[in-house]
């Protein structure tokens, strides 16, 4: 009996105690979202998931489904959902019907208990080679938009896509940012689309690839958000002390030369890996420690870029978990902020998982450790 209590006080008791006794942990304020993947098979349940999202205050969620169990799990909760529809599904979505048989299994049992606010449909599409895909793309996000309209969810729930900086043909400097002429067909028209609904322009900016691809010339301060003597756009002698921000500013001149200063930009994916191959140059964790925790400042203290100071930067960190299952490169499987078990893989700020709990429930879990701590000492 009492090698048994032993044991279980080591394995479920001791670590309990030791997240009641800890600091509370940092979080992680208005500005940020999250990207909650699961291409995994250790991670922790929905429930779970949604109780360390409260303890670190995170208010916005993005998920790659639209999955029901995650859902259910933050039903009541204060945060904001963006939902996927895979690129697998965007020609059934192009047909009305399908569309809103759609979003009455996946959206609307969820409302209003769980704040969905958007619908990306597929994601990169325009990063790939497949045509057919992309002229499908906008005649499905305005099928779904249509259906949002006929349920009357429009006013609740917009649509947009996710894109990677592979559709930006020149970034540098930021106020000569333009699209690659080969995608201004489909780009175009989505622009219109996107000031016609007032949906943002959703964009997976990640600095870490420029830095990988030629760390010689590009300096990790700037893409760290480090002193750094940074760089001015001669054009508009704006300057630039990091290189997230100039991405972001080349996505609105592309989008000012087609026409538009009526669209906002997201960032819908952005992180660092904290370990990757041999010749993944900058995967470590102190880097991926640096990016993350600066960029968490940086948007705590409500900055915009240069060419928009006052527009307050919108951004989705990627990613909350550790995905062991990804394909690729080991940085693919490296990118989350926590491990599955919830110990975070390196330190902007927590110290632990599920610390910020509410007194009532310390108070009582306390208790419990106490009692069970008692019996331990009269078994052994």
């Amino acid at each position: 009996m009492a090698d048994l209590f032993r044991s279980l006080y080591k394995i479920h008791f001791l670590p309990l105690l030791l997240l009641l006794s800890g600091p509370v942990l940092q979080t992680f304020g208005h500005g940020i979202g999250i990207n909650y993947g699961q291409i995994a098979n250790n991670l922790p349940s929905p429930s779970r998931v949604a109780l360390l999202v409260q303890s670190l205050s995170i208010k916005k969620v993005k998920l790659y489904d639209a999955d029901p169990n995650v859902l259910s799990a933050f039903s009541s909760y204060d945060v904001e959902f963006i939902v996927g529809v895979g690129n697998e599904n965007i020609q059934n979505m192009m047909d009305p019907t399908k569309a809103q048989a759609w979003l009455k299994e996946h959206i609307q049992p969820y409302l209003p208990q769980t704040k969905i606010t958007c619908i990306t449909v597929g994601n990169e599409v325009f990063s790939g080679n497949d045509t057919n895909l992309m002229s499908n793309l906008l005649p499905a996000m305005q099928s779904l938009h249509g259906a949002l309209v006929s349920l009357g969810l429009d006013s609740q729930v917009n649509i947009s896509t996710a894109h990677s900086l592979a559709i930006i043909s020149n970034s540098y400097p930021p106020s000569a940012g333009s699209f690659r002429p080969d995608l201004a067909g489909y780009i175009q028209p989505l622009l219109n689309f996107h000031a016609q609904i007032k949906s943002p322009f959703l964009i997976n900016a990640y600095p870490y690839f420029a830095y990988k691809a030629n760390p010689n010339q590009v300096k990790l301060e700037y893409v760290l958000f480090q002193p750094n003597a940074g760089m001015t756009d001669a054009n508009t002698n704006l300057k630039y002390d990091n290189m997230l921000y100039a991405q972001i500013d080349s996505v609105y001149s592309a989008i000012k030369a087609m026409g538009h200063s009526d669209i906002e930009i997201k960032i819908s994916e952005t992180g660092w890996p904290s370990k990757g191959d041999s010749d993944e140059v900058g995967a470590t964790p102190e880097n991926a420690g640096l990016y993350n925790g600066n960029l968490l400042q940086r948007i705590a203290e409500n900055q915009g870029t240069p060419m928009k100071p006052s527009v307050p930067i919108d951004i989705y960190v990627f990613a909350l978990f550790n995905e062991d299952l990804k394909p690729g490169p080991v940085s693919e499987r490296n990118y989350g902020l926590f491990y599955p078990d919830g110990t975070p893989v390196y330190n902007i700020g927590f110290r632990g998982y599920l610390q910020q709990l509410s007194s009532a429930y310390r108070t009582v879990a306390a208790s419990i450790l106490g009692f069970l701590i008692t019996i331990a000492a009269f078994l052994i």
